[in-house]
């Protein structure tokens, strides 16, 4: 009986701990479902050695959003945001060779002299750190912020 107890005990734990996460965050699904891609913007990142550019990229909340990532160094470059990752809805992202669908990523590698399009729904204000995660590459100042207002 003891036993039955505890279990049942952590499972209220288990969902209430999942109520509250869910109640903090923005409701992506939504996000995405309510988007009207016909009033899209287009925002252009620039990545180089060892740069973002611009720095801070600007997106509106609520604003569906081609974001064009594009390559103008020699060596690959990540994309990596990891709070902004949990704060928008992704439709695609999308290169010449095809495109994925995910609900959530944690990073966004682009080869040299590439380019990929991400369609997304920015659902969260904030001020997300960005960087690139190639060895060495945020040492050397690659490293931004991305702005949702």
């Amino acid at each position: 009986m003891k036993s039955l107890v505890t279990s049942a005990f952590v499972l209220s734990l288990v969902f209430l701990a999942s109520s509250v996460i869910s109640a903090e965050g923005p409701d992506l699904a939504k996000a995405l479902a309510g988007a009207d891609w016909s009033k899209m913007e287009t925002v252009t990142v620039t990545m180089t050695e060892y740069a973002f550019s611009p720095s801070p990229i600007v997106l509106k909340e609520g604003v569906p959003t081609r974001l064009v990532l594009k390559n103008a160094g020699k060596e690959a470059h990540y994309f990596v945001a990891e709070q902004f990752f949990k704060g928008i809805a992704t439709r695609k992202v999308q290169g010449s060779d095809g495109e994925i669908k995910a609900p959530y990523f944690t990073a966004v590698e682009v080869y040299p002299g590439k380019m990929l399009e991400w369609f997304l729904v920015p659902a969260q204000k904030g001020v997300y750190d960005l960087l690139c995660t190639v060895k060495g590459h945020a040492e050397h100042g690659m490293k931004g912020k991305i702005e949702v207002r």
